[in-house]
């Protein structure tokens, strides 16, 4: 037993630092992983973490556009809403030729301001525009504004004259017709009149000739031609239908009579006695005296 304990010692030795040799970069390798795996929790958490700071950051920015947008529109309807008409003032409006606006034809109307106020009202422009019928923020037709800058004292009237031309294409379609006058008194509280607001026809322009008119008459007068014509040929094949009269001659003329069947000792006596006639008869119509007939 004594024999074998400094052999199995040795063998222990040996045996040791194999087993710790081995155990050794067994256990770091496992600690490395294990750190791997730490550092990739880590960093998904914070990409995770990261992801969500940059959706959070887009819906603030979402957000915060939405109420930019929300108060520009809360602004512009708060300006829309102030700019009204003063109830020291009165309008109205009068077309020249009615409530008729033909397309591509000139559109006059007449507009009337009163100041019924105590305060000096400037008239500054008037202006008109053609918008969309469903939607009245859509311009179709936006026409020059007139500048006026015309002072109106307490108690007085002025009226102002204004035309503008449909364009040709707009014929036969309806369109919202926006008329506006823009004034503000001596405070300097500006105000805005919507004096004509409605939806009006563009009527198409019917004082002109069109193509379908003009086909028409030639094709009448054409029709009327040929009408005449075909009388006129009838007429004339009826006049070639009738047969010529029949003019008897007689036997007034010698050309068309033979007489060589006759003596001429005959002969002589008939020419004879018709001298004698012709001769009674000169003068009788030279006389008018009837008994030479006897």
């Amino acid at each position: 037993m004594m024999k074998f304990l400094p052999k199995l010692l040795l063998l222990l030795l040996l045996a040791f630092p194999v087993t710790i040799l081995i155990k050794g970069p067994g256990a770091s390798a496992q600690d490395l992983t294990e750190d791997e795996e730490a550092e990739a929790a880590d960093e998904d958490v914070v990409d995770d973490v990261t992801a969500e700071d940059e959706d959070d950051e887009a819906e603030v920015e979402d957000d915060e556009n939405t109420e930019l947008t929300e108060e520009k529109d809360e602004e512009e309807e708060a300006l829309v809403g102030e700019v009204k008409a003063s109830p020291n003032a009165d309008t109205t409006i009068l077309f020249v030729k009615g409530e008729d606006f033909p397309a591509n034809n000139i559109v006059k109307f007449l507009l009337g301001f009163t100041n019924k106020g105590p305060e000096n009202f400037v008239v500054e422009s008037l202006d008109a525009s053609f918008r969309y019928p469903q939607d009245y923020q859509f311009y179709i037709q936006n026409f020059t504004a007139l500048q006026l800058g015309t002072l109106v004292p307490p108690g007085r009237q002025a009226t102002f004259e204004y035309s503008f031309v449909p364009a040709e294409p707009m014929g036969g379609r309806p369109f919202g017709l926006v008329i506006n006058l823009n004034y503000k008194d001596s405070i300097g509280n500006v105000f805005q009149d919507a004096v004509f607001n409605q939806t009006v026809t563009i009527t198409e322009r019917e004082d002109g000739l069109d193509g379908e008119t003009i086909f028409m008459y030639v094709f009448l007068s054409g029709l009327g031609l040929l009408v005449v014509v075909g009388l006129h040929q009838l007429l004339e094949s009826r006049k070639r239908r009738r047969p010529a009269p029949k003019v008897e001659t007689g036997t007034s003329s010698h050309n068309d009579v033979d007489l060589s069947w006759i003596p001429q000792e005959t002969l002589n006596q008939i020419m004879q006695s018709r001298r004698g006639e012709d001769r009674c008869m000169f003068v009788c119509l030279d006389l008018t005296v009837p008994p030479c007939m006897k």
